[in-house]
């Protein structure tokens, strides 16, 4: 094995991880949606 084995697999987890988390950050929040009923007599 390389000597640099570890720390090159560490360098691919993080370029990863940093892609990953970039993505997460654009996605919108999606609120739940509650559905009211249509008939509510109050």
């Amino acid at each position: 094995m390389a000597d640099n084995y570890l720390e090159r697999h560490r360098e691919e987890y993080e370029r990863k991880k940093a892609a990953w988390l970039r993505k997460q950050r654009h996605l919108p929040l999606v609120k739940p949606q509650i559905e009211k009923p249509e008939d509510e007599a109050l």
